[in-house]
């Protein structure tokens, strides 16, 4: 009896943690976001399968990739112990992905960005009037095989490896993805961006660095009543004095391209906010937020300073989730692998942000790294029982370090650091009589338009 006893807590306890993982996703992913047409008809690799042992590899530490597809695998069985069992090969698994990735992918970020909403809630949705949200892109290696150089093409050094681009849009005060997108490694993060902006919120300000200015780039983000906040550099050049607002204050500028007055469009007035930090250097910031009572120089700052959020999560998914070079031989699988890579981190730290905000803690405090050992410990089904909602409560708990760093994490001598050079100040010059002549007639068309 007293055997029997044994057997059957240990029974529970084997099958307690994968079971809270399993409610910890459906809180966020619930099963009518699937087709239930694959469940009804029993087959080895439905919506929810495929999506739950794709993120459960993109959790995974192995190297190899068969690898990951066995503790995915082996993960989902334990979810779902008395149905039908997900297919044992990784080739059928990555066949039946392959067919599904696309729609899966899209119908999944379109309900997390809602999801993102609620967990922020009103205390961390908007910050000081806005919704910050920050863009930036970043390059993710490859296998140096042949079909993934003719694929991916290589945007670095000479014989370094194919790679492809990611763009991410990340709501800064949670520090959760809003949304990415992902491509060869030439493409342009302003032309991804482009294509993301109708996914963008309501009273939204773009944080982003100086890879993304452009007149065609900002006049679309005014087009679509947002806000932008951008730093600009000496490839920007800039007009004063020009005249076409009707009032000039300290700080306005336009941007006017040549080929912008050829084809008579009309200049974007902004403003151009100049910061200085401890070390006498100078950020320069154009922003279309002409009120200084809305967006003064001080906020400024502290959102530009929130944009670090983007490369901490470009940190955590190629350190933290080790996905800083791919496993992936043949394109196809490379690029499902980073997408998925992609919407596992989001996923992961959209968990964690939602039980810190429940728990009443600060979400900005997120510990990606104890999220993700977290998450790990409950897939393999350790030893130790934590009740329904002890999967909750360790995801809360995975917070940032509290302790002072008493020295400089900075590497003593590393022979591969990155050494830019500075952007400089943006070129800005008083318009000559021609473009003013030019900017009077455009304005006195738009206001008889």
């Amino acid at each position: 009896m007293f055997t029997k006893h044994t057997e059957s807590c240990q029974a529970k306890i084997q099958s307690c943690y994968p079971h809270t993982l399993k409610q910890a996703i459906d809180r966020h992913l619930p099963h009518s976001l699937f087709d239930p047409d694959g469940v009804k008809k029993s087959l080895r690799w439905c919506e929810r399968y495929l999506t739950l042992c794709a993120l459960l590899m993109a959790w995974s530490m192995a190297d190899v990739l068969a690898d990951r597809f066995d503790e995915g695998r082996r993960g989902v069985a334990k979810m779902f112990s008395g149905r039908k069992r997900p297919g044992k090969t990784y080739q059928g698994f990555v066949n039946a992905l392959e067919k599904k990735s696309e729609a899966l992918l899209a119908k999944i970020a379109g309900h997390l960005r809602g999801e993102v909403r609620k967990a922020a809630g009103e205390r961390h949705w908007e910050h000081m009037g806005f919704v910050p949200i920050g863009a930036d892109g970043s390059k993710v290696e490859c296998p140096k095989t042949l079909a993934n150089e003719q694929a991916f093409g290589c945007a670095g050094k000479k014989k370094s490896a194919p790679q492809q681009f990611v763009t991410t849009l990340l709501h800064l005060p949670t520090g959760v993805v809003w949304e990415y997108m992902t491509g060869p490694a030439r493409s342009s993060e302003r032309h991804h961006v482009r294509q993301m902006l109708p996914t963008l919120p309501k009273n939204t300000l773009l944080i982003a660095d100086a890879g993304f200015t452009g007149y065609d780039l900002l006049t679309m983000i005014q087009a679509a009543e947002h806000s932008f906040l951008i730093r600009v550099g000496a490839n920007v050049r800039l007009l004063l004095k020009l005249g076409y607002a009707l009032e000039e204050r300290d700080g306005t500028v336009y941007l006017w391209p040549d080929e912008v007055q050829k084809k008579q469009q009309p200049p974007l007035v902004l403003r151009l906010i100049t910061l200085c930090d401890g070390r006498n250097r100078r950020w320069h910031l154009l922003t279309n937020v002409l009120d200084e009572s809305r967006l003064s120089e001080a906020a400024a700052r502290e959102f530009y300073t929130m944009r670090w959020g983007v490369e901490l999560h470009y940190r955590a998914l190629k350190q933290t989730l080790a996905r800083r070079k791919l496993a992936s031989d043949a394109p196809k699988t490379a690029r499902m692998e980073l997408r998925w890579a992609m919407m596992g981190l989001w996923l992961l730290c959209l968990m964690a942000v939602e039980a810190m905000a429940r728990s009443g803690k600060d979400v900005r405090r997120l510990s990606v790294a104890t999220a993700l050992r977290t998450v790990r410990k409950a897939s393999h089904a350790p030893t130790t029982r934590s009740g329904s909602a002890g999967l909750g409560r360790q995801l809360a708990c995975a917070v940032k370090d509290s302790y002072r760093r008493k020295t400089s994490k900075r590497a003593r001598a590393w022979a591969h650091k990155k050494k830019p050079k500075p952007i400089g100040d943006p070129n800005a010059r008083f318009a000559d009589e021609s473009q003013i002549r030019k900017a009077h007639e455009l304005r006195e068309l738009a206001a008889a338009a």
